[in-house]
């Protein structure tokens, strides 16, 4: 199990392939495994990197000192920005699913001379387009119960997964086992809560690099009209519209999905 050290802590992370750099961020609750698929069809062409986020996947161990060492938006940012560095990789595109789309765009902003493209997927361009569910899990009290009560959050998984894909029962367990690493309800409130009170809009203006903001038709889980923000307020996007996915295109139309990347990742 591949690991490196940042100033923040300890990044678990997977690589296979060779050639160019892309770098995979997976989305709340989620883990590099959500990419496990990705990996191998873009390891055809490219060396890829998912990495998890501090306090969710394989290496998930919580925060140990600075009070302000947060889950959050913010740190992941810069989380990407240390990985990078530590691997010496200069520039890459980003591909990013819902949170890690959102990191993605924050990453292109903070240091534009280390992105080279960003592909987002169903993110949020601000955090007002999250399913109220998703809102709701943004307060520590809420927060609490739902990550303390195996019910409750069986539950709470279950409603989840079964309105964000078409194969609900593979997406039920796939984020029931990314959901049981979950290091702390502090990274389960904390990473949600910021993702609530983000708003790109005011940096989309500045990013000169082509972004492809892929979001699925039937997404319940971030609101599909971010694809219209992006395109008005980001003067090098464009849209893949996938009719008939919602929240993980990745998995409802893997093919398309694969091969829309790629294609963005040579010419776009």
């Amino acid at each position: 199990m591949p690991v490196l050290v940042t100033e923040q802590g300890p990044i678990h992370y997977e690589y296979y392939g060779r050639g160019r750099p892309v770098i995979l961020l997976h989305g709340w609750l989620g883990s590099w495994a959500l990419w496990r698929d990705t990996i191998l069809y873009l390891s055809r062409e490219f060396r890829t990197y998912a990495l998890d986020f501090f306090g969710f996947g394989d290496l998930n161990a919580p925060f140990e000192r600075s009070a302000s060492a947060v889950y959050s938006v913010e740190n992941y940012i810069e989380l990407v920005n240390q990985f990078m560095d530590r691997l010496g990789i200069i520039k890459a595109p980003l591909v990013g699913h819902s949170m890690g789309g959102t990191v993605s765009l924050g990453m292109a902003a903070r240091y534009p001379e280390k992105v080279v493209k960003v592909a987002i997927i169903g993110s949020p361009i601000t955090g007002s387009s999250l399913n109220p569910f998703l809102k709701l899990s943004g307060y520590k009290q809420i927060a609490h119960l739902v990550y303390t009560i195996p019910y409750v959050l069986n539950t709470f998984i279950y409603m989840l997964t079964y309105v964000s894909a078409r194969d609900g029962r593979t997406l039920y367990r796939m984020v029931s086992e990314d959901a049981s690493k979950v290091a702390s309800v502090d990274a389960f409130f904390q990473s949600i809560g910021t993702l609530r009170q983000t708003n790109m809009l005011p940096i989309l203006g500045s990013l000169q690099m082509p972004i492809l903001g892929i979001y699925g038709k039937r997404d319940l889980i971030v609101n599909p009209n971010q694809s219209k923000l992006l395109l008005q307020h980001a003067p090098h996007s464009k849209q893949a519209w996938f009719e008939n996915s919602g929240h993980f295109p990745m998995i409802d139309e893997a093919d398309r999905f694969h091969l829309t990347v790629t294609d963005f990742l040579k010419n776009g």
